[in-house]
């Protein structure tokens, strides 16, 4: 909890058909994590997770040295066996990582990572995935996430989290409030550039989940969209926060936009 977070492989075999970069955040239970990475391995893929802690979304500090971590792990595996890479970020995960992994291998931001490593790392890209994702972390949203019935029922460190979070929104001043807000232009635009990288996107919403609204992610889609890029939405009309695997059991509440 009080790291920046951590990196593991959940699933690392000789032979398969790529890697799946999970991009997991604080937000989601373990048993739904360990539901995707079942998902994954049954399908042939190697799995590689961020599982970042709370404060790593609000302290970008934190998710570049986490980055870095997870960066130097992936380039060790691919200088050895170039494969296919999806990123599939969950939650607050694509603000407490991975968009400081595009800013790291689009040269935005001071990395560790020689040219050639960075484009080895663009080139394997192959997809990304949005579960519930991505979260728009305005000024308030530590106190809603705090309070919200989901992470309230979360076994652990909850009552924790709730302490911390509703201290994070109390204590924003003027000062760190401007901060705050730039931090989260450069969030949305890092995440519109990757647009560049020329991989298709799959985005998984719920209509119900306020944590990460639909109004936000659909906006977030379109706009991806106007930029070139080819994605495609699959909307539930209900569905928990993290949880669209769980909803796969009833298709009927699920559509595409």
């Amino acid at each position: 909890m009080f790291g920046d977070g951590s990196v593991y492989w959940g699933r690392k075999e000789s032979e398969s058909k790529g890697i799946v970069v999970i991009f997991a955040w604080i937000s989601i239970h373990e048993k739904h994590l360990n539901s995707y990475l079942n998902l994954y391995s049954s399908l042939g893929w190697n799995s590689l997770v961020s599982h970042a802690d709370f404060l790593s979304a609000f302290y970008p500090e934190r998710a570049l040295s986490l980055a870095y971590i997870l960066l130097n792990e992936l380039v060790e595996d691919l200088r050895v066996r170039p494969c296919p890479v999806v990123f599939v970020a969950f939650s607050g995960g694509s603000k407490a990582c991975m968009y400081k992994i595009f800013q790291i291998i689009q040269g935005t931001c001071e990395g560790h990572l020689n040219l050639d490593e960075c484009r080895l790392v663009k080139n394997c890209i192959s997809g990304h995935v949005y579960d519930s994702s991505p979260v728009d972390f305005t000024s308030d949203f530590a106190a809603q996430f705090s309070l919200h019935p989901a992470i309230q029922r979360m076994p652990g460190p909850s009552k924790f989290l709730s302490w911390v979070a509703k201290g994070l929104a109390s204590g924003l001043d003027g000062l760190y409030l401007t901060r705050f807000e730039f931090q989260r232009a450069e969030y949305w635009q890092t995440l519109y550039s990757s647009i560049d990288i020329g991989a298709p996107y799959l985005i998984l919403c719920s209509e119900n989940d306020d944590l990460a609204p639909y109004i936000v992610i659909s906006k977030f889609a379109h706009h991806l969209r106007d930029l070139g890029g080819d994605v495609k939405l699959v909307r539930w009309n209900h569905s928990p926060h993290t949880g669209p695997l769980q909803a796969q059991s009833n298709p009927v509440q699920g559509c595409s936009d």
